[in-house]
């Protein structure tokens, strides 16, 4: 169903239109491209570092947010330019598994037939929420499965059974994504307390129940700390990105979103389908099910889902963090009860005509009120109107033929464990013919509506998010380009200032200034804006800085240069291959005097870069600033750079060659500082402006570099710099000229976690001089060594070691206990023994 949707749609890789959209093609297609050349060795850098982004980025929580799912390995297998072929494969993996977990999960809830829950399943694995919103954030598949897996552990838990495999459970669900995981164990939970509620076992027992349930969730959690704490400290040391208040959606929208084809970026994906629908909603007149069974699902759905349009409740889905983007991240829960709730229905037998009469009623309710929301298209109305004369037709079918079968007794382990008045076990049909052709009717209509959903879903993303290109020439040709200017140790090679995506860097290779991730340091994004640089998404992806000082201080010596991306461009040029720009620089690290009284930061991109270089090297001239153009004076030959991050339009140097500079910023967007030519031999420069929208250029917007003076700087950093740096996951080694004094600066950012030592003294944090990493020298060492670790892994390895110890003792105790149970039983009676029965 998930494939033929997309050839429907002319999806990747059934069709020419690209799947990559949003974060998609910007993080989780570079991330796995990375994640492919750790696993073969080809990576700049290991699992404590990243070289490659950022100038240098803790790894660890990225990997621990997007690529500890078990299926992201199978990235390996693939060719590195079919990464993306890749990434679909898992996608669809993650889909087929979430079905068969929660097929295996409706089983084990209560008895009923194996194609029953194979349907209902897929409802789940196909809901509204997966092909609207999670097949692009392919990590939140993981608390697909996770969650019907997590409720299989509440069954083992309630029945006593597989102890270990429980906490095992809540581990894996944790590593694979601890954000879905978060939300499927409280879900789980929930399903649980529920379970608890209808199970009629005494108190005591209860209460043990929900003990052993919490025990088994902290053990699990704990066994996950060394990831999970590494995520959070990530976050806590993240730049703040952009969020916006919650707002609830209206009735209208919320029930349009329970109908097949219905789309929207901001609402609650609620879809599963025609017929689990119609099931969950006739589960209150259902007379053959217990009351407590219809009243306990019904205001469990009604209440989750009511928990999604209240702000404090809605806060506690998403871990009390307003989510950045798609606000209702949690919808796929409410679509999993209302799949249980479905099956629950069925369990009992097929409504009775009355009972599917009042849920076909409710439908025509929901359809009657949602009929007001923009949201239903009018491709909703024969696809609706098929999916359920599929579905009453099957299910009347069914009932005719007595497709849930006859019943027998259940045993008196199996009574006391099953709701009050569930007593008997389905057992096989009557007629094989109209139960075959109600398979067909239900599986008919559930493959027309499901297809439909997902190929709408993935054709209107495609009008309102960005998109990006598969892997096609233009990265190739990137990738070649880099690795023919490749230097690393010695200089960085930056895939420039024309990005493909926002992870250039991990895509094509290099290591440069680009980084979108939501670990994206907060340090990083100050220092680099107090330079000029650029950013998008609130600040949490930062681009490249086409800047010959900012590539001196950062040590980039090779500089890709690309034409416009062909799938992005109005006027494309699809031959047009990249080029790369050298450029003398310095060593990673480099020493400089010691600053008695470091100046902070100011206004001015211009001075900062020259307080991080140690020299003076530009020219900010006064400027006559008109609505279309700007005009100052500048020494003849010097390099002219406009900086004006609250601008949006076009700018372009009178008489300089090439295109105008593109300049791109809204309330989530800010512009880079860009390089726009030569002052001419007069000395006076026009800089034609032509804006998209009402925008301004701050006072010192033009900033005119000295080259020569710039050169004169590199040389006397290359002659005070480390002699060899050598760079290895997250440790620097620098040898330094002997007698070096004053402070090593390293051209990487100063993330939490450095620490630093000189010869063989004890390590310390690691200085800060602006956002880089500093350490004080003295003069008597000649060498420099700093390594990293994330902060978190200390204490989330201490709570890992505590919880995997408890988890050994807990099994220990278990086989002693076993073993003294058995004993007696083993053991041949003697005299004494008998005489006792006597």
């Amino acid at each position: 169903m998930f494939c033929a949707a997309d050839a429907v749609a002319r999806s990747y890789p059934f069709g020419p239109r690209t799947r990559t959209v949003n974060d998609l093609g910007n993080q989780y297609v570079p991330l796995h491209a990375h994640l492919w050349d750790l696993l073969h060795g080809r990576a700049d850098g290991g699992l404590l570092v990243n070289w490659q982004s950022g100038y240098g980025s803790s790894f660890l929580p990225d990997l621990g947010t997007y690529l500890t799912s078990p299926f992201a390995l199978l990235v390996a297998v693939f060719p590195r330019d079919e990464i993306d072929l890749a990434v679909y494969v898992i996608t669809v993996l993650k889909v087929a598994c979430a079905a068969a977990v929660m097929a295996w999960l409706l089983l084990v809830l209560s008895p009923g037939r194996w194609w029953a829950a194979g349907l209902l399943g897929a409802s789940y694995a196909l809901c509204g929420w997966t092909v609207a919103a999670a097949v692009y954030n392919l990590m939140w598949l993981d608390g697909l499965i996770a969650l019907p897996l997590l409720c299989l552990a509440g069954e083992w838990i309630l029945h006593q059974r597989r102890p270990l495999l429980g906490v095992l459970v809540v581990t894996a669900a944790w590593i694979a994504n601890f954000y879905t995981a978060y939300m499927a164990t409280l879900a789980a939970g929930l399903v649980l307390l529920l379970r608890l509620a209808l199970c009629g076992l005494p108190s005591r027992r209860k209460a043990a129940v929900a003990g052993r349930a919490g025990l088994t969730v902290a053990l699990g959690v704990g066994l996950a700390a060394p990831l999970v704490t590494v995520i959070y400290f990530g976050t806590q040391h993240a730049s703040p990105g952009r969020f916006t208040e919650f707002k609830p959606v209206g009735a209208e929208d919320l029930l349009a979103r329970l109908l097949p084809t219905t789309y929207s970026f901001g609402s609650p994906a609620l879809f599963v389908g025609t017929t689990a629908l119609l099931l969950a909603l006739a589960l209150p007149f259902h007379r053959a099910a217990p009351r407590p069974v219809r009243a306990g699902w019904t205001l469990l759905v009604a209440g989750v889902t009511l928990s999604m349009q209240w702000g404090p409740t809605h806060l506690l889905w998403h871990a009390f963090a307003a989510p950045q983007g798609s606000p209702y991240r949690q919808a796929f829960v409410v679509c999993a009860l209302l799949v249980m709730a479905a099956w629950h229905t069925l369990s009992y037998g097929v409504p009775a005509p009355r009972a599917l009469g009042a849920a076909t009623g409710v439908l025509a309710l929901i359809v009657a009120v949602a009929a007001g929301s923009d949201l239903v298209r009018q491709v909703a109305w024969p696809v609706l109107l098929l999916a359920t004369a599929g579905a009453l037709g099957g299910l009347t079918l069914l009932g005719m033929a007595g497709g849930t079968g006859d019943w027998k007794p259940l045993g008196d382990r199996a009574r006391r464990l099953l709701p009050t008045g569930d007593r008997r076990l389905p057992v096989g049909a009557r007629r094989t013919a109209p139960v075959a052709l109600a398979v067909v009717l239900l599986l008919g209509a559930q493959f027309g509506e499901t297809v439909a959903t997902s190929a709408v879903a993935s054709r209107l993303r495609l009008a309102h998010l960005d998109d990006y290109a598969p892997w096609g020439d233009r990265q190739q040709w990137q990738a070649e380009a880099i690795a023919r200017a490749d230097g690393w140790p010695r200089y960085r090679t930056d895939p420039g200032r024309e990005q493909t995506v926002a992870n250039d860097p991990m895509l094509v290779g290099g290591q440069g200034a680009q980084y979108y991730s939501s670990h994206t340091s907060d340090v990083l994004l100050r220092t680099l804006t107090a330079l000029g640089g650029g950013w998008t998404s609130g600040g949490r992806s930062l681009q490249s800085l086409d800047n010959a000082v900012t590539d001196v201080i950062f040590s980039v010596g090779a500089r890709v240069h690309s034409p416009p991306d062909p799938h992005q461009s109005r006027d494309p040029e699809p031959d047009a291959r990249p080029t790369v720009s050298r450029q003398d620089v310095p060593p990673l690290v480099t020493v400089r005097p010691t600053a008695t009284a470091a100046p902070a930061f100011g206004p001015s991109p211009y001075r900062n870069q020259e307080l991080l270089l140690g020299a003076r090297v530009y020219t900010v001239p006064r400027l006559d600033v008109s609505a279309e153009a700007v005009s100052a004076r500048c020494p003849a030959g010097s390099e002219v750079y406009l900086w004006a991050p609250r601008f949006a339009g076009t700018a372009q140097l009178a008489g300089a060659p090439g295109p105008a500079a593109r300049f791109r910023s809204d309330a989530s967007k800010r512009a880079a500082l860009e390089p726009l030519g030569t002052v001419p031999p007069s000395g006076r420069l026009t800089i034609a402006l032509s804006a998209h929208r009402p925008g301004r250029i701050p006072v010192g917007a033009v900033g005119c570099l000295d080259t020569g003076k710039l050169r004169t700087v590199v040389q006397r950093l290359k002659t005070t710099g480390a002699t060899k740096v050598t760079v290895s996951d997250g440790t620097i080694r620098a040898e330094l000229p002997a007698g070096s004094k004053g402070i090593a600066i390293v051209a990487a950012p100063r993330i939490a976690g450095w620490r630093c030592a000189t010869g063989n003294s004890a390590p310390a944090p690691a200085g800060n001089y602006h956002g880089l990493i500093s350490v004080p020298l003295d003069g008597t060492s000649n060498s420099l060594t700093c390594t990293f670790r994330p902060p978190g892994l200390r204490l989330g390895m201490t709570v890992g070691g505590v919880a995997f110890g408890t988890v050994l003792l807990l099994a220990v105790v278990g086989v002693v206990r076993r073993r003294r149970t058995l004993e007696p039983a083993a053991r041949p009676a003697s005299r004494g023994d008998l005489a006792k029965i006597a």
